[in-house]
């Protein structure tokens, strides 16, 4: 048995590429650029076994060596995907620059899942950068996308962290890190875009037969796949902001190369979730107008959509004015379905489990009393569901000096309940569902990143992980980590990490 094979079998992999079946100009062959020491610094052991792979294996010399890019595992073809995007408004040709996807794991229950090395060194795509990453935004990206996967919205999700052994040079040296990144795929909006522009009718249409191929089976039997693709994909755009939307989630780079056709979120650079709520809290350091603020995420999901559906255009009639008015009639319904997830989404929040008019006035009334007050989202809902029972008009939330307003709303809140003739206690068990305990709130994940990366102290990172495992279980361990933070002395900032 060679060692590859041996490998393969320890370590579980079950490794193919079909992406790299596709037209050689939809990315670069190349592999990762090794680094001098790698060592493991956190390995994800319940998504390993998921997909397949023996924790204990990887975390062994050979298994580091395959996450850090020192060794291809058998069955692996990398390659670095071409894309362009719409970064803030302007439209430019982009690629994987600092990113190699080793190829697809076949799941033991016959999934496809992309893994991706996040830091493994330049490709042609790299515009000047040096191909790595830091290790702090690695694992950054590791608590992050965790959380979401355990708060229920559709994620890429984290393997395993390792640093490199050699430093990376920002505003200050820092040490490096890679990330192994496991997703549905990395197809994005601007992988569409890039083939759009760039490339041929007949490309364009393989890598769209691909993708609905590979994420939304079934709409080959249909009469137009590619008008069917572009209302799935609006679909599950419109599904999975009204999430965000849902749990105060602020993406900060909704550009069109960080759109994944899959539905899922990917990119975890300058996010970060809404302590205070604020339809206009923004994050990104670079954001500087506020184009992808908290309030503005649902608009620029539909203007990139609207992107996606601009590169459909020849597949989806010859005749260009009828493709035209077809993709207008489905990005129409974008704005439909979302306000629809929205309001599914904040009735369950709010314990209303039948549908009445006036519910979007209570909701919105309610945003707007939090945004007045400075109140914290994630705790006013919490509050509310922990409270539901009590008798007391003032239930244990303190909105600040409009509490007469804000009392007035809850007997409004507690008549719509009351109309359901269904018991509090049942009610807030269904609110415990929708109202997380806790988020990974900027001031524990902060400190538990400079725990990690200045003592290499793992305690509070461990701990932090093991709270957002299930968001929703109200345990005493989740306490700590559900209070409202002290106020920063400065406005919270994040940033790209390249």
């Amino acid at each position: 048995m060679t060692k590859k094979k041996k490998q393969k079998e320890l370590l579980g992999w079950k490794l193919e590429n079909s992406y790299a079946t596709l037209p050689e100009s939809f990315y670069t062959r190349l592999k990762p650029e090794p680094v001098p020491s790698p060592q493991m610094v956190m390995l994800n052991n319940a998504l390993a076994a998921d997909i397949g792979l023996n924790p204990e294996e990887l975390e062994s010399q050979e298994g580091i060596q395959v996450l850090a890019g020192n060794q291809i595992p058998e069955g692996a073809t990398p390659v670095a995907q071409a894309y362009a995007g719409h970064q803030f408004g302007h439209f430019t040709r982009l690629g994987d620059g600092r990113a190699v996807l080793l190829g697809e794991q076949i799941t033991p229950e016959g999934k496809r899942v992309d893994l991706q090395l996040k830091g493994s060194g330049q490709t042609p795509y790299s515009r000047k950068g040096d191909g790595r990453a830091a290790l702090g935004p690695m694992l950054r990206e590791y608590i992050i996308s965790e959380a979401m996967h355990g708060l229920g919205i559709p994620t890429t999700r984290s393997l395993a962290v390792v640093s490199t052994g050699e430093p990376v040079f920002r505003e200050h040296r820092l040490a490096g890190g890679i990330l192994c990144r496991v997703a549905a795929s990395h197809i994005r909006v601007g992988t569409f875009e890039y083939v759009a522009k760039w490339d041929t009718k007949e490309h364009l249409r393989q890598l769209a037969e691909y993708t609905y191929h590979r994420h939304y089976a079934g709409l080959e039997s249909v009469e137009n796949p590619y008008l069917s693709l572009l209302k799935q994909v609006v679909n599950s755009q419109a599904a999975l902001i009204a999430k965000w939307q849902l749990t105060g989630f602020v993406h900060g780079v909704m550009n069109t190369d960080n759109m994944a056709i899959s539905g899922e979120t990917i990119d975890y650079g300058p996010c970060a979730f809404m302590d205070t709520y604020h339809s206009s809290t923004v994050f990104s350091s670079i954001d500087y107008y506020g184009r992808y603020a908290y309030g503005n995420q649902p608009t620029m999901a539909g203007w990139n959509l609207a992107r996606f559906a601009e590169t459909l255009l020849p597949l989806l009639d010859p005749d260009e004015k009828k493709a035209l008015e077809v993709a207008q009639e489905v990005l129409a319904q974008y704005p439909v379905l979302f306000r629809q997830y929205w309001l599914d989404g904040f009735r369950n929040k709010l314990g209303i489990e039948t549908g009445s008019p006036q519910d979007i006035k209570l909701v919105e009334d309610l945003l707007q009393l939090m945004e007045k007050n400075q109140m914290d989202f994630t705790n006013t809902f919490r509050n509310l569901t922990l409270n539901i029972a009590k008798e007391e008009a003032n239930i244990g939330i303190t909105p600040g000096e409009k509490k007469e307003e804000f009392n007035q709303w809850l007997q409004r809140w507690r008549r719509r309940i009351a109309h359901q003739r269904i018991p509090l206690p049942q009610i807030a068990t269904k609110m415990k569902e929708s109202n997380p305990s806790v988020i990974p709130r900027n001031y524990w994940v902060e400190k538990a990143l400079e725990a990690v990366v200045t003592q290499q102290d793992f305690t509070l990172m461990e701990s932090l992980l093991e709270a957002l495992k299930n968001p929703y279980a109200y345990t005493e361990d989740q306490e700590k980590y559900a209070q409202s933070p002290p106020p920063f002395d400065k406005p919270y900032k994040t940033y790209c990490g390249t």
